[in-house]
């Protein structure tokens, strides 16, 4: 069968076709960094508006690519939930809509089952195994017993990581989206000048924090001196701050810094978890996964541990359609369809009770 997905959870418009045996026969994402960078973060309204605008020409190069007619689809996967309401409600009416008129079947599927599924693009998953989703509005970790048995056994009590990246990215004034300027300004930056505090890194669960780095970053920013007319009201991102002269390697100094306690926790919390429930076998995904320093201490340290580790590529990381289609597979499969009066689902942490 062939399965047209779309996600619009937060700022991305994606759409993709995939079969039932997993093979991708099309991936299409149209980005919306350009509209919401002047903000310095997602603004929902806007995403909203922009989903519109865009997904009636996402899906339809998602079917040019895949060398398809609507005719030939099986059935539909959504994005149900998590995410921003309006978003969210978008794609979900434009499936329905699209199902209905074809006559086929329609899933809601949660956007976390389908970070995941990604790891399953390109690699052979075991079961059971510890899986880490980071990204911009989640940081969690799940027992994996099957595809259909997922169970969330720690997540951030605050921000996710990705939301603490554009955070102290704000506060640096270095634009957005926050992750990949901090991670290319710390390129080769040793990141011990600073020490920043690892939150719950040592507390023995499995759950995160960073609101308290992120505060302790804006302390050390303030206390350096950095800026001049500091202005911690500012919303959005009108013009970058200059620092004062002479301050400029600072900020690389401190972006190293929060960037290597975060990397620090991650690894820390996931290596814990695996070796706690005696599994062999690490999937990580989420937007965060694409950060090279993540990837490579993620590497380093679960070799030395004898641990397998699956990371997808950077492209099937971030939001994608491609995810949120793998995930459905067995929900068609066991024929749990949507009925047409689907609502979007803003906080949505169980995964298998969907």
């Amino acid at each position: 069968m062939h399965i047209l997905a779309i996600e619009t959870s937060c700022d991305e418009t994606a759409s993709a076709v995939v079969t039932d045996g997993g093979e991708v026969l099309s991936s299409v994402v149209a980005s919306q960094v350009a509209d919401h960078a002047v903000f310095g973060g997602v603004v929902p309204e806007i995403a909203s508006r922009r989903h519109i605008e865009l997904i009636r020409a996402v899906v339809g190069e998602a079917l040019q690519q895949a060398s398809i007619s609507p005719k030939d689809l099986s059935g539909i996967a959504v994005t149900q939930g998590p995410g921003l309401v309006g978003a969210l409600l978008v794609g979900i009416s434009f499936a329905k809509a699209f199902a209905y008129g074809l006559k086929i079947p329609v899933c809601g599927i949660n956007h976390l089952e389908g970070h995941l599924s990604a790891a399953r693009i390109g690699h052979e998953l075991t079961y059971p195994h510890i899986g880490m989703v980071v990204s911009g509005g989640h940081t969690s970790l799940y027992r994996v017993d099957s595809e259909s048995s997922i169970e969330e056994i720690g997540r951030t009590i605050d921000d996710a990581a990705g939301e603490a990246f554009d955070k102290v990215a704000k506060l640096l004034y270095l634009g957005y989206p926050g992750g990949m300027v901090i991670e290319r300004i710390s390129r080769g930056i040793d990141p011990r000048a600073f020490e920043l505090p690892r939150p719950l890194m040592n507390d023995g669960s499995y759950d995160f924090s960073f609101s308290g780095l992120k505060t302790a970053v804006l302390n050390l920013v303030i206390r350096s001196e950095i800026f001049a007319d500091m202005d911690l009201r500012f919303s959005g991102l009108p013009e970058a701050k200059k620092p004062l002269p002479g301050k400029e390697h600072l900020i690389a100094l401190i972006s190293a810094a929060f960037q290597h306690a975060v990397i620090d926790v991650l690894v820390t919390k996931a290596i814990k978890a695996v070796k706690d429930h005696a599994m062999d076998l690490l999937v990580v995904s989420g937007g965060v996964a694409s950060n090279t320093a993540l990837r490579e201490a993620l590497q380093e340290k679960t070799g030395s541990e004898g641990i397998r580790l699956v990371i997808p590529e950077r492209k099937y990381c971030t939001d994608n359609a491609v995810m949120i289609a793998l995930a459905s597979i067995r929900h068609f499969r066991d024929n749990r369809h949507a009925p047409l009066d689907m609502n979007a689902v803003s906080r949505w942490s169980s995964i298998t009770g969907a």
